[in-house]
């Protein structure tokens, strides 16, 4: 219990020197009247005091969301450049200062404000046009200020009429005599309103339309039409209360926009908008061959108003959409529909012109694509012997002549196929057997994955574009549903690293005496790790702790392995990377050392700090603290900037998880595997073969099923990493068998959302497990996102209870 409390203490303070490193960051750029940390801005010194907001760097400008100032007697107005770079501020305070006046434009980048304190200033006069992107639900504080009684104030009224500001709200008027704002009625000076006539517009192509924006108001608004974007041909008549817009020759691509028009004056603002429903006769934009995603699809772009009815013909033959062909709409715009026919596991039979045809009551339009999904098969002139007919109505029918014109060619054929049937059962018994022969001829799981156990998970990705067979069976076949899917080798990854790795590539050696065993941590396939010692490692530290991995079996393969993985990992630099320091080769065993992690894997630790700590000390009750949200965000975002790295190295992990990444002191995260996992984590591995470990848990659709990895199927990893740091290291799944994981994500079903796990982490997942690669967020994105929800305070965050 004392040494649990102990390192507590040690966090805390972690967190302190945290926050005090924080406070230096800003020293450099923080004005001497003011405090500034990593989210907030306290500037109330008045000596020597401020004339304008602070200017810090670009990206702490940004981070800022709340800012207070008071007695400031320089600080006289606020333009657009004092606030410009402060984008999500939502708290302001601007209080007891000599401030006068504020443009028009000072709030324009400021969109996200919520509160808006500018009390006891010197304020006369203020423009609606300043706070036009304010959201009128949040207050707005004005008392105190000398304003004035004039039209130009009188949105104020208008504005905090029902807010508990406005009683001590005070205007004064022409007199010099002080009046309660509520009664402010200056002559002249009304809220300007405004009507389109028409309102809607229903008009074939190529038609006319002519509009009216009829304006009242004082002073006199002035009327604009927003026509930007606009391809129709158009003319603007305007006059003091009206503005008539006249539309000539109606472009199709305007179906469904809204011309706006807007009014304004002193007192505010009004709009009103024409939405125009323009008809035309449909068309296909573009028709593509067919593309294989996850299944085969035909891509096409229509567009028509009213919306086009689809038809397909497969070879000038009516085709009947089915489950496993089918037109998909994967966007609707308003004048164009995004699609696909989509076709799963089509054959040859599906070979040859697929037209498009697309009708409305105004005309019709059609295109033809080919395609050719496979190779047709070979068809013997013979009558099949297992009474299956294959026939093509359109050919002659066979001369029965030909069968039987030439008596030795029965007995050749017969004894081709004796040979063949007996080559065939030679080759079964070799498939069955051949694994473990003594003679070392390896089965087909060596052919199907080249990935021992013990290598390295990391892989670089080469520009390979071989495409995997989906007919090479074997028995390292997943079994989905009623289907047997073969494990294939990705092809996109290096046999000859040499290759890919940098010519001027250093592996340190490290001298045998140097370092001192002390512990063994755990056990792989490769061999052991231990915890060590290693001296003169290091500048300026006699010693330092590290973890030492070393190779068990030392063949001239394992030794190749040993190298290529020693040469890869030190052109791996990153401070979310685990460290590799270098080699030990002088005598066997082979040793490669890294830093050391106090705190071991991650998702040890997960489970450590969540509600079920106490259950998993086995009656130990130790004093474990639960993790916060704001900590499981901090431990996300450093995953993802490890991530980041790896993908802008061409690097695909293949085996990211929580078990894979190491804790070290003030929860410093890295993605580090010494290739325990696989034996202390043998539940999250589907072993296939006998040989091939598959992390399916962690794997998208197109990993399981094809063995295609990927950065993007990287991404889908750091989702369900996301998930186990949100449910405390649960293991996905964890209700359902291996088998039953594959049907689920192959079928499409994706993980539910943790009951602690923001509503913005949980879409952020959901970003990571789209169905097609290309759809996923990109892994800049999610560490951007994940940034911003790490800086965000909770309170902003949607929690489920």
């Amino acid at each position: 219990m004392d040494s649990s409390a102990g390192e507590h203490g040690m966090a805390r303070s972690g967190l302190f020197l945290l926050l005090t490193g924080l406070m230096w960051r800003f020293g450099g750029a923080c004005p001497e009247s003011c405090t500034c940390t990593i989210s907030r801005i306290v500037c109330i010194d008045s000596e020597p005091g401020i004339e304008d907001f602070p200017v810090l760097t670009l990206d702490d400008m940004e981070n800022i969301t709340e800012i207070h100032i008071a007695n400031q007697n320089r600080l006289f107005d606020l333009s657009d450049s004092s606030l410009r770079h402060y984008i999500n501020l939502r708290n302001l305070t601007v209080t007891r200062t000599r401030l006068t006046s504020i443009s028009s434009d000072a709030f324009f980048n400021n969109t996200r404000l919520q509160y808006v304190n500018l009390r006891d200033n010197n304020l006369s006069t203020l423009s609606w046009r300043t706070f036009q992107n304010f959201n009128i639900t949040f207050p707005l504080l004005l008392s105190g200020n000398p304003l004035d009684c004039v039209c130009e104030n009188l949105w104020i009224k208008l504005k905090l009429q029902e807010e508990a500001d406005s009683p001590d709200l005070t205007c004064t008027d022409d007199r010099g005599v002080t009046r309660d704002f509520a009664t402010l009625t200056p002559p002249d000076c009304v809220v300007p309103t405004v009507e389109v006539t028409p309102k809607n517009v229903t008009e074939m192509e190529g038609g006319n339309v002519k509009a009216v924006c009829s304006a009242s108001g004082s002073p006199a608004p002035v009327i604009l039409w927003n026509l930007d974007m606009l391809s129709t041909h158009y003319e603007i008549d305007p006059s003091d209360t009206e503005s008539i817009l006249t539309l000539t020759g109606l472009s199709s691509d305007d179906n469904g926009r809204k011309i706006v028009c807007s009014v304004e004056n002193m007192v505010g603002q009004s709009e009103a908008t024409l939405e125009l429903n323009i008809l035309f006769p449909p068309a296909i934009l573009q028709l593509l061959p067919p593309e294989r995603n996850h299944h085969w699809c035909i891509p096409f772009t229509v567009t028509g108003n009213p919306k086009p009815e689809l038809r397909w013909y497969h070879n000038n033959t009516t085709l009947e959409e089915q489950d496993f062909i089918r037109t998909i709409i994967h966007e609707y715009t308003e004048n164009e529909d995004h699609g696909c026919l989509q076709l799963v596991n089509p054959t040859h039979i599906h070979n040859g012109k697929y037209r498009l045809v697309v009708k409305n009551e105004f005309g019709q339009d059609e295109k033809t694509v080919s395609a050719q999904f496979i190779d047709p098969p070979y068809f013997n002139t013979t009558e099949p012997e297992f009474g299956y007919s294959f026939s093509d109505p359109s050919l002659p029918p066979l001369d029965d002549s030909v069968a039987v014109s030439d008596p030795n060619l029965v007995y050749v054929v017969v004894g081709i196929a004796g040979v063949a049937l007996t080559g065939c059962v030679l080759m079964v018994i070799i498939l069955k057997y051949g694994r473990n022969s003594k003679f070392g001829i390896k089965g087909s799981s060596s052919v199907i994955s080249n990935d021992d156990d013990s290598a390295s998970p990391l892989h670089h990705v080469s520009n390979g574009n071989n495409t995997p067979s989906s007919s090479e069976m074997g028995p390292d076949a997943v079994i989905i549903g009623m289907t047997k899917i073969p494990v294939i080798e990705n092809p996109q990854y290096f046999r000859n690293s040499g290759s890919m790795l940098k010519s001027d590539t250093f592996v340190k050696h490290i001298k045998r005496h140097n370092i001192v065993l002390k512990r063994e941590l755990g056990e792989g396939a490769f061999g052991k790790v231990f915890l060590a010692e290693c001296y003169n490692l290091v500048p300026h530290q006699e010693k330092i702790h590290v973890a030492v991995k070393t190779l068990k079996e030392a063949s001239e393969s394992g030794r190749a392995d040993f190298y290529r993985e020693a040469e890869l990992l030190t052109n791996l630099q990153h401070e979310h990377i685990v460290t590799f320091y270098g080699v030990c080769v002088e005598s066997d065993p082979l040793i490669m050392v890294f830093e050391y992690m106090k705190h071991g894997d991650l998702n040890k630790f997960l489970r450590s700090h969540g509600p079920d700590a106490v259950l998993m000390a086995d009656g130990q009750h130790s004093i474990l603290v639960e993790l916060t949200q704001s900590q499981m965000l901090h431990i996300a975002q450093q995953i993802a900037a490890g991530m980041v790295y790896l993908a802008s190295q061409h690097f695909v992990h293949r085996d990211l998880a929580t078990r894979n990444c190491l804790v070290g002191e003030n929860l410093l995260v890295k993605i580090g595997d010494f290739g325990m996992s696989r034996d202390v984590y043998s539940t999250d591995y589907y072993k296939v073969g006998g040989h091939t470990m598959l992390p399916i848990r962690w794997m998208p659709p197109e990993s399981i099923m094809y063995r295609r990895f990927t950065t993007e199927s990287d991404v889908w990893s750091l989702g369900v990493v996301l998930w186990e740091i949100f449910t405390y290291g649960k293991q996905p799944w964890y209700q359902l068998s291996n088998n039953e994981v594959i049907e689920c994500i192959t079928q499409g079903r994706v993980l539910q959302r943790p009951r602690t796990c923001p509503k913005e982490v949980y879409d952020l997942m959901l970003g990571c497990w789209q169905r097609e690669p290309y759809m996923r967020l990109n892994i800049k994105e999610i560490y951007s996102m994940l940034q911003s929800l790490a800086k965000a305070s909770p309170v902003y965050l949607d929690i489920l209870g």
